[in-house]
This record gives C-alpha cells, sequence and structure tokens, in this order.
C-alpha cells in the first residue's frame, strides 16, 4: 500500500493551494484519512482529518481556511487551502488508517501509511 501525495509548490500569501494524496495498493478499506505538516525545527503536527464517515476536524491556526474533503471511489483525501499565510510553509504529510488484504477471507487491522510529503511554500 502507497500513499501518493501532490500539488504542492510556490504561492503567494493569499493565495490557494489544493493538495492530492492517493492510496493504492490492496486495500480492504481505509478510515480517517488526514494531512499533517512540518516546518523547520517544529515538530509534525495535524492540519486536518477526515472520517470514513465524512466528519472533519482542523487545527485551530487553519480553522476557515483549509478544507478537507475525500472522494471514497478514488482512495484519495484532497486538501484546499486559501488565504495561505507565510506561517503556513512546510511539508505537508498524507496519512490514512488502512486495512490491508491479504487473502480473499482476511484483512489486516488497520494500520497507519504516510505518504511523501509534498513542501508548501508562502512567500512573496
Amino acid at each position: 500500500v502507497q500513499l501518493q501525495a501532490s500539488g504542492g509548490g510556490l504561492v503567494q500569501p493569499g493565495g490557494s493551494l489544493r493538495l492530492s494524496c492517493a492510496a493504492s495498493g490492496p486495500i480492504f478499506r481505509i478510515n480517517d484519512m488526514g494531512w499533517y505538516r512540518q516546518a523547520p525545527g517544529n515538530q509534525r503536527e495535524l492540519v486536518a482529518i477526515i472520517t470514513s464517515g465524512g466528519s472533519t476536524n482542523y487545527a485551530d491556526s487553519v480553522k476557515g481556511r483549509f478544507t478537507v474533503s475525500r472522494d471514497k471511489s478514488k482512495n484519495t483525501v484532497y486538501l484546499q487551502m486559501n488565504i495561505l499565510k507565510p506561517e503556513d510553509t512546510a511539508v505537508y504529510y498524507c496519512s490514512a488508517g488502512i486495512e490491508v488484504v491479504i487473502s480473499p477471507t482476511f484483512h489486516t487491522p488497520e494500520r497507519e501509511y504516510w505518504g511523501q510529503g509534498t513542501l508548501v511554500t508562502v512567500s512573496s
């Protein structure tokens, strides 16, 4: 199972970006999906999470500016980022809780998988 993130780049303050993260492989079920970020010198922090039922939760610093969504048919999670600020600059990582198919009658318990990270730079 792999998570492939894309969509990062350089954007001016006040601008927008949309990140995508697609899961692939022998997937039985995907539970929560989310986005984290890590700025230089800082610990990785939660940005947004979306459950399999569509409930969402956001870090206070991004509420009202970022929107997380998912397309179950594509095993993909998105992060729409608006009104970007220089302090949003970080490497963004996607994560997902995934149960993996082992055989026609057996799948693993949920395990957390991570994407490779995509850099978002907000600067004029």
